[in-house]
């Protein structure tokens, strides 16, 4: 079937053009969703008008990331991490990492971390090349490098109070024998009761 396309379907085509595809992917996909329309004479007419819109929008866009592109092309981010053996992270620098550094450079709020182009998170100190796509035209590379700091990372810090004190050693119990001597030790105030009894017959016989 052919058919004009009425927005941009990415890998496909682009808005305005007009393409032969299965009628299975027509029906199903772009006709139902409005991506595309049978290519008659009015619906291309319609694309054409919205692929000039597009491309006066599109150029806009461009103008305002070059600016942008411009001041980031070539410049270094410098990102701290934790490393072991051999230069290998304790964990990886994401793309939202790359994203924070790049919204400092720029000075602004935030940076679209859909706009940084890694493959794959960063597992290793050193220089890395990360392209920044800014618009389908203008894109940026800037150089990341991971800069190592010794040690594993810190454990929070309730986990290592629960291992300092597991470390701590538990108070001695007293010894068997100690605890029975203890309990066999009159108390003071017992013995002076008993000898003050004594005496008080004795004060009697001389009275008599």
């Amino acid at each position: 079937m052919k058919v004009v396309f009425l927005e941009e379907v990415e890998g496909t085509a682009r808005i305005g053009e007009v393409k032969e595809v299965k009628n299975g992917f027509a029906r199903n996909f772009l006709l139902p969703r409005g991506l595309a329309a049978p290519a008659t004479p009015d619906h291309i007419r319609r694309a054409e008008a919205r692929a000039q819109r597009e491309a006066r929008r599109q150029m806009a866009l461009d103008e305002g990331a070059q600016t942008v592109a411009a001041q980031i092309e070539g410049k270094t981010i410098s990102i701290t991490a934790r490393v072991g053996e051999q230069g290998k992270l304790y964990g990886s620098v994401t793309a939202g990492d790359i994203a924070e550094e790049v919204a400092k450079l720029l000075k602004i709020d935030e940076f679209d971390r859909h706009k940084v182009m890694l493959e794959e998170p960063i597992r290793e100190v050193g220089a890395h090349q990360v392209p920044l796509k800014f618009t389908q035209n203008v894109e940026a590379v800037v150089e990341v490098e991971i800069v190592g700091e010794g040690g594993p990372p810190e454990p929070p810090a309730a986990e290592a109070e629960t291992a300092e004190a597991e470390l701590e050693p538990a108070e001695a119990e007293p010894e068997p024998a100690e605890a029975e001597a203890a309990e066999a030790e009159p108390e003071p105030a017992e013995e002076e009761l008993t000898e003050a009894e004594q005496e008080e017959p004795r004060e009697e016989q001389a009275e008599e």
